[in-house]
């Protein structure tokens, strides 16, 4: 059976890529199933500190769903399928690490929406990106009308949403769909060498950062501070805090071991 995801872990960092070039990267059943068992074994590893989702080639990121495999499906077979994009999609955002969407070609529909659940994005300047669902008779199925608005404010988002418009790298740069935006030859690189400053502190620290950045975005301040309390404390009786703190005394760089 191919496989359409393949993972490579490189200084404490994991470079995940669709390898589905063929058929744009589009997610077909196979294709998100590979992807959750992916997660799901970086999850869980604390030698991963920071991960990059990516396609192969400079075509497509991920150009969403699988409509030809779609068209295929009966009723309870596409009510599955949407559910487990949405599954999938989400569990990039619930993943304990950082990640980077590093967008190397089309990322529309779903692909846009793979992306928004990540950390951070960066995109090669020859990329594409939109919601374009209500071109096709169906909206965002899978947090785009929920993500986008949060990332960029709910006119644009409505405005990108209801046209279905698809926009270059440069404008969705623009809207601040993404964070950085370079040459294709350069794009891979880039997103390593921030993988890499990330993956470089303490990993028990990312994770509780990402969850009170993440859980405290969906609430008022005040419940925010509270989160933000929670997951601090969580880290006071860490061996990572304890040699942090060493490691600042000596004047040197610290050795985290995620403990």
């Amino acid at each position: 059976m191919a496989k359409f995801v393949t993972v490579e872990v490189q200084d404490n960092v994991a470079l995940v890529m669709l390898t589905r070039a063929e058929a744009a990267n589009s997610l077909s059943v196979q294709m998100l199933h590979e992807i959750n068992e992916t997660l799901e074994a970086i999850h869980y590893d604390r030698s991963i500190r920071a991960v990059i989702v990516t396609g192969d080639g400079e075509k497509a990121f991920c150009a969403g769903a699988d409509l030809k495999e779609r068209s295929g499906m009966n009723e309870d077979e596409t009510r599955k399928t949407i559910a487990l994009i949405g599954k999938t999609v989400n569990h990039f955002e619930v993943l304990a690490q950082p990640v980077i969407a590093a967008i190397n070609g089309v990322a529309l529909g779903g692909g846009l929406e793979l992306a928004l659940a990540c950390d951070i994005r960066m995109a090669s300047s020859t990329a594409k990106l939109g919601l374009t669902e209500t071109a096709l008779g169906i909206i965002p199925g899978a947090g785009g009308t929920q993500r986008l608005p949060r990332l960029i404010g709910m006119g644009k988002a409505k405005e990108l949403i209801y046209t279905a418009r698809r926009l270059s790298a440069e404008e969705a740069y623009q809207y601040g769909i993404i964070e950085y935006m370079t040459e294709p030859q350069e794009l891979l690189e880039e997103a390593k060498k921030l993988a890499r400053e990330i993956a470089k502190n303490a990993p028990l620290s990312l994770i509780q950062a990402k969850t009170a950045i993440n859980q405290g975005m969906q609430t008022d301040i005040s419940t925010g501070l509270q989160i933000e309390s929670l997951a601090y404390n969580r880290l006071l009786h860490t061996e990572d805090r304890l040699e942090g703190l060493r490691a600042f005394k000596e004047k040197r760089s610290p050795v985290y071991s995620g403990k």
